[in-house]
């Protein structure tokens, strides 16, 4: 049986850090268009093919280029406001569904949005932990104990399962279970890899981040989590023949917007890149270009003191 350990600042934090139910995020209910199956995925040119250097956004007349400022620590702005701002802004996000499992072999399932790519040379990713009252997240616990985590993409004939086992349950209910998802054995850790997932990936953790913020006392369980690949599993209808590219029509990532929306790929453009010597040989007026300064208006105010008399 795990014990957790609550702290009277933990407690503290129950006022001060509300938890956020999930189940009242997006907007009000509305009619909504049945699913459309989109068999291909189009390719096009991006928006502006012949955009110059120095040229700056495509197209200037779309919204206005007025800005509001917000202070994410205003006195009396709810968290939930600066968490709604955040996942509606960034985005898409990509779902990590991770499998982990505990010392006694419990195991567990859990998407998570907070997930990215770090590196490739070792291949790294990153799950981050928001900090929360009373106990940690599972997948936390699991890390923790055990070190082992397989990282699932979520393909659209998923995320009907994935979102449903995004709810709390009980630590003794299986996610698995709930989710109707299947498991398919690892070859180098423990924890199983969802066997309808297109891309797993078997890892290990590196190290648990724990970091400080300006909040006074910091929040429970606020980390990051960096792991290391061991092992890539790929649908081998989805593989090339050198094991280096996964076809887009096959994976069907799902990406999560703001509120309760996700983005699904139904059509995408290609952009070449360029690099620095190939560019400066077609327009060699780059270089000239680059070294004009452009002054950026500061809301600062002007420093005093010493320092300031010095550069002045």
């Amino acid at each position: 049986m795990r014990r957790y350990l609550t702290t009277s600042s933990s407690l503290v934090d129950r006022k001060t850090h509300p938890k956020i139910d999930y189940s009242l995020l997006g907007s009000p209910r509305r009619p909504l268009e049945d699913w459309k199956s989109v068999h291909s995925i189009s390719v096009t040119k991006p928006q502006n093919p012949d955009w110059q250097w120095g040229e700056g956004s495509t197209n200037h007349d779309q919204g206005s280029e007025n800005h509001v400022e917000i202070n994410p620590f205003e006195e009396g702005r709810p968290m939930v406001h600066n968490y709604s701002l955040m996942i509606s802004g960034i985005a898409p996000r990509p779902i990590g569904l991770t499998s982990t499992i505990s010392a006694d072999g419990k195991a567990n399932l859990a998407p998570f949005s907070y997930f990215q790519i770090v590196d490739h040379d070792p291949p790294v990713f990153m799950l981050a932990f928001s900090g929360r009252n009373g106990a940690p997240k599972d997948t936390l616990l699991n890390l923790r104990e055990t070190g082992e985590a397989v990282l699932n993409t979520v393909p659209e004939d998923m995320i009907e399962a994935v979102n449903a086992i995004s709810v709390e349950a009980p630590h003794d209910l299986s996610e698995w279970a709930l989710s109707g998802l299947t498991k398919a054995p690892s070859t180098t850790i423990k924890p199983a890899h969802v066997k309808k997932a297109v891309f797993s990936i078997e890892t290990k953790l590196l190290k648990i981040i724990e970091y400080d913020t300006s909040k006074p006392g910091g929040r429970p369980h606020e980390c990051l989590a960096p792991l290391e690949a061991t092992r890539f599993w790929v649908r081998e209808d989805a593989i090339d023949e050198q094991r280096k590219h996964i076809e887009l029509k096959k994976l069907r990532p799902v990406g999560q917007l703001g509120g309760i929306a996700y983005a699904r790929i139904t059509d995408t453009f290609d952009l070449p890149r360029t690099n620095w010597a190939r560019a400066t040989k077609e327009t060699p007026e780059l270089i000239e270009l680059g070294n004009e300064m452009t002054e950026v208006p500061s809301r600062l105010p002007p420093k005093e003191g010493p320092q300031a008399a010095a550069r002045s």
